[in-house]
């Protein structure tokens, strides 16, 4: 194997581990610029969504665009509930903006959902990675 056959591998692969890696960065700039637009901190927001379900527990929290409006959502957590409080306080107004009881049952399908989504973010990355690396060996 000559020096140069050998370099198309080793392309195809570094192509690759970025392509993979690339939603990761996207998520964490994409992250960077909705804190950059929010007025009201997550310490703040998360005092309003706890004061709508007194006794919680934040489980999980996020910034993020939902259907236009840029807020904080909480997952909460009651001692004794199998339910999951999901309350969101829009990021410019600190005002509550939606509050909806989960069931276990909907906490199941939305999972299904993440799970959909996530494989298929994962497939477009290597689809978008093998199309690099079909366009890097025909310009080698």
């Amino acid at each position: 194997m000559s020096f140069r056959n050998s370099l198309i591998p080793l392309a195809a692969a570094t192509v690759f581990a970025i392509a993979c890696s690339a939603p990761a960065h996207a998520a964490e700039a994409s992250q960077a610029s909705l804190l950059k637009q929010a007025k009201v901190t997550k310490e703040a927001a998360t005092k309003t969504a706890l004061a709508k379900v007194p006794g919680g527990t934040i489980k999980d929290s996020e910034l993020e665009n939902e259907n236009g409006a840029l807020v904080w959502s909480f997952d909460i957590t009651l001692p004794k509930d199998r339910n999951i409080h999901e309350v969101q306080v829009n990021a410019l107004t600190g005002m509550i903006a939606s509050s909806v009881i989960e069931t276990p049952k909907d906490q199941a399908k939305e999972l299904v959902q993440d799970r959909k989504e996530a494989k298929k973010a994962r497939k477009e990355s290597k689809e978008e990675a093998n199309e690099e690396a079909m366009e890097a060996k025909k310009t080698k």
